[in-house]
């Protein structure tokens, strides 16, 4: 979807269209969620401290976050997927693969496909998608995001190499600032670049992700569309209008957090082994503290108990807090949460 939140919100309030728009971000402390494509001309973008983003854009408009709102739209954009086919793998709320390998309207063209799924989600919607069309996974999502908005992007096989060598590396997917920067330090800095280093350099520099690099610069990817992949992780965060200092503050502070994220794990009849808290300090750096479990959590309150051993180990911060969050990674594979786990005595 073509920024999803702004647009829905200038959907939902006319008085929005055609100004720039950031959703959330709007107090002293806020973070823009999603930004329209009139608040990216000002060099607005998501996950930008709110503050920022009004001096880039003095006349930025900021609209509060209506997640149910998004998540009510992202399932009426889901039916649309599903009555092609069965293999959709969500990625985000605004975002997914599908296989059309075989379809069920029995159609050969999957470019076809993409253009029937965008027309689908404008009429019954209101809302701009874009599209990218390709043999794989990577070489699709790269050719998503190649003519946003409203954009269909058609990769065939024998062009593929081709475009992957004209990339700049942060347009490939796997790639984030940080990866892109220490590749720049390595003078690569695109696909081609890429695709002159040798799996040892690779795996030498970036670990197991070496292969991965050394695979899509040559425009291979043999994942497959999986429509029933558990989540690795589930967790909240939150960024707090005035600094923490002391550990009841903090305590209480986590105590939403653990709920929220018990009340996911409940639903999804899932549960957690490994406890992360993520402390930011109000000079921006960062802590994280972890402990693994042999069994799963789920339990609110038990949840909470351990964020807030955690939090002492070793210490209670010392620094004001202006962030903290709490995640349940390793989770419970499909069969264990098919068939239930082991409980364990908190002790």
């Amino acid at each position: 979807m073509d920024a999803f939140f702004a647009s829905v919100e200038q959907r939902d309030f006319p008085e929005l269209r055609g100004k720039p728009v950031a959703v959330g971000g709007g107090g002293p402390r806020g973070v823009v969620a999603a930004a329209s494509y009139e608040a990216r001309a000002y060099g607005v973008h998501s996950a930008m401290p709110g503050s920022l983003a009004k001096r880039k854009c003095p006349h930025l408009i900021f609209a509060k976050t209506r997640f149910e709102v998004y998540e009510s739209v992202s399932r009426q954009i889901r039916e649309i997927f599903l009555s092609y086919t069965d293999l959709v793998e969500p990625l985000s709320l605004d975002e997914a693969y599908l296989d059309v390998t075989e379809n069920k309207f029995g159609l050969a063209s999957a470019t076809q496909i993409a253009k029937e799924i965008k027309q689908r989600i404008l009429e019954e919607t209101k809302l701009t998608a874009s599209a990218g069309v390709s043999y794989n996974k990577f070489l699709a999502k790269v050719a998503s995001a190649l003519q946003k908005p409203d954009g269909l992007t058609v990769v065939r096989p024998e062009k593929a190499e081709a475009l992957v060598e004209t990339l700049p590396i942060e347009k490939f997917y796997g790639i984030g600032s940080v990866t892109a920067a220490r590749m720049h330090a390595l003078g690569i800095h695109t696909g081609l670049d890429l695709k002159q280093r040798s799996l040892a350099e690779l795996s030498k520099h970036f670990g197991k992700s070496g292969l991965y690099y050394y695979e899509i610069a040559r425009a291979h990817d043999d994942r497959q569309v999986n429509p029933n992949r558990i989540r690795k992780s589930v967790g909240a965060e939150r960024t707090y209008a005035e600094d923490l200092t002391t550990a009841e503050e903090m305590d209480e502070r986590l105590k939403p957090l653990a709920d929220e994220i018990a009340e996911y794990l409940l639903e999804k009849n899932n549960a957690g082994r490994t406890v992360t808290i993520k402390i930011k300090y109000a000079d921006f750096t960062m802590n994280t503290r972890s402990k693994t479990f042999l069994s799963g959590i789920q339990s609110a309150e038990l949840l909470w108990q351990l964020a807030k051993e955690l939090l002492r180990t070793p210490f209670v911060p010392q620094l004001p807090v202006r962030l903290l969050g709490i995640s349940v990674s390793n989770l419970l594979s499909e069969e264990e949460a098919r068939f239930g786990h082991q409980l364990a005595f908190p002790f």
